[in-house]
């Protein structure tokens, strides 16, 4: 049964035409002995298979620039495509995303292991959290026990995903790290790492 061509099917027939038609008028447009026209064919074929071959890899040679990018910068890779987050892993293996908590700036780190979203001291103080330091929870983190204050964040967001006053822990433990736990991906519709990137998509 025949089957309608998609939209790369159809790119890449036209490039198959139009180098066909390129090789065409070079040798008929010269007088070429034989070894020399066989030449100049071979060179198209090589250059139309060049093309050919970053066409066909366009999306993973985009990842990969914009992976070198990231790790130049030192600024976490994430792409947004509609409504769907996609954060490409880090050189240090975890997957790390810019956003922001009540408007401030922050850098997170994404933790499926943490079972709550947890705050920087200095983050939480330029956010102008409210911050209950009677609500005192203990936790295990990677540098041992830790105690930790409770706090609610009006708005944290990351991308074109939005979490209303979602629950977090402050602690001057945390240093300059950011988590997003369970509590934050919880919510989500789904979320998943595949082809290592992490992918992310709101409700």
């Amino acid at each position: 049964m025949n089957q309608a061509l998609d939209g790369d099917d159809m790119a890449r027939m036209i490039a198959i035409v139009m180098a066909i038609i390129l090789v065409g008028t070079a040798l008929v447009g010269r007088r070429w002995t034989l070894g020399g026209a066989l030449g100049m064919a071979l060179a198209w074929v090589a250059i139309f298979g060049v093309v050919l071959a970053l066409f066909s890899f366009r999306r993973e040679l985009g990842f990969v620039g914009d992976r070198v990018r990231s790790e130049l910068t030192g600024a976490p890779q994430q792409q947004v495509v509609g409504r769907t987050m996609r954060i490409t892993v880090s050189a240090d293996g975890h997957y790390w995303v810019d956003g922001s908590v009540n408007s401030t700036p922050a850098r997170f780190l994404i933790d499926s292991g943490a079972s709550v979203t947890a705050i920087s001291e200095d983050v939480a103080a330029k956010a102008g959290l409210a911050i209950d330091r009677s609500r005192v929870v203990r936790m295990r983190t990677a540098n041992g026990p830790a105690e930790a204050a409770q706090a609610n964040v009006p708005g944290l967001t990351v991308g074109p995903i939005v979490a209303n006053d979602i629950a977090v822990v402050v602690s001057p433990t945390f240093g300059d790290v950011n988590i997003l736990g369970m509590n934050f991906l919880s919510a989500l519709k789904s979320w998943r790492v595949e082809h290592g990137e992490m992918v992310l998509e709101p409700q």
